[in-house]
């Protein structure tokens, strides 16, 4: 879309009580910083595709490799860009590690994306 495209006011007219009341609501900046970083960890197609995974079993690092025919390295790499960001967590057991989703915010961001896609 153009700039052109963009419908605007034909006059300069600001609202002041309601450009109050949205600016009372909106959060900090540092949490609005977080949330960026946040959705910024989505904007990776193979983290979908390991989130996808996970949605359906708890997995060592072999087995998401091994699901989506890549290497151990590259999987490991995303993992942990997804666990500093609070979306996977891991447990040892044994000589393996075994990751499976942080909670279920995770499905569900991932499920109302999905749904604004297909509208």
């Amino acid at each position: 879309m153009a700039i052109r495209d963009v419908e605007c006011c034909d006059v300069f007219q600001v609202h002041d009580e309601l450009v109050q009341k949205v600016n009372s609501r909106m959060p900090d900046e540092d949490e609005l910083y977080d949330l960026a970083e946040l959705f910024k960890v989505f904007g990776d197609s193979t983290r979908i595709r390991i989130l996808y995974v996970l949605f359906e079993e708890e997995l060592c690092v072999c087995d998401i490799a091994q699901t989506l025919s890549m290497t151990q390295s590259a999987i490991s790499h995303q993992l942990r860009i997804l666990k500093q960001s609070g979306l996977v967590k891991n447990r040892r057991e044994g000589k393996q590690v075994f990751y499976s989703l942080a909670d279920d915010h995770v499905r569900t961001i991932i499920a109302q994306g999905r749904e604004h896609i297909e509208e």
